[in-house]
């Protein structure tokens, strides 16, 4: 008869297990981190596309605004010396206002700011622009000190400032100057 002796398996520590979990610990970490970031990258590109759309609109109604200068040149603007506006076509800001702390017609919200025609879909709210009349200046250094005076020397300039905002996050004000003729 072959009887067999079945021995006690030896006491274990338990060691395997521990390294087993810091090891989870650690990846699950790691995985975490790699989540966030993943997710900032996210965020900023979402932003970066809202900026886009605002900045590609804005410049739109500036190009609209524009146009409308070159097309009808004083047309429809107020009184020369007036300080008002008309819509969105102002005159130059008088001395008194000037020295009363005028505020830039850009910065006041919701005044003078009339909405563009070009079509920007859903994305985006409605781009507004609106022209200012900055007054005569010369068409090239110094021509206003020659005598006589060249007939086209001094030409009427104006400010064209233009905003959109793209999905109430992004929002991009664009201005430009232009020489009427």
């Amino acid at each position: 008869m072959n009887i067999r002796m079945i021995r006690a398996p030896k006491k274990q520590s338990g060691a395997a297990l521990m390294v087993v979990l810091i090891l989870l610990l650690v990846m699950t970490l790691l995985g975490l981190a790699s989540l966030r970031g993943t997710l900032m990258e996210e965020r900023m590109s979402a932003n970066l596309l809202d900026r886009s759309l605002a900045f590609q609109a804005a410049e739109a109604a500036l190009r609209e605004g524009e146009a409308a200068i070159l097309a009808n040149g004083r047309a429809g603007f107020p009184v020369i010396g007036s300080g008002g506006c008309n819509g969105n076509l102002c005159d130059q800001p008088t001395q008194a206002e000037l020295e009363a702390g005028y505020v830039p017609r850009a910065d006041r919200n919701g005044a003078h700011w009339g909405g563009a025609l070009v079509d920007v879909g859903d994305v985006a709210i409605q781009p507004e622009f609106f022209i200012e009349y900055m007054g005569e200046a010369p068409s090239w250094p110094r021509c206003d000190s020659e005598i006589p005076q060249h007939p086209s020397c001094l030409k009427p300039r104006y400010r064209v400032s233009a905003r959109s905002t793209a999905a109430d996050r992004a929002q991009v004000v664009l201005q430009s100057n232009l020489a009427g003729s």
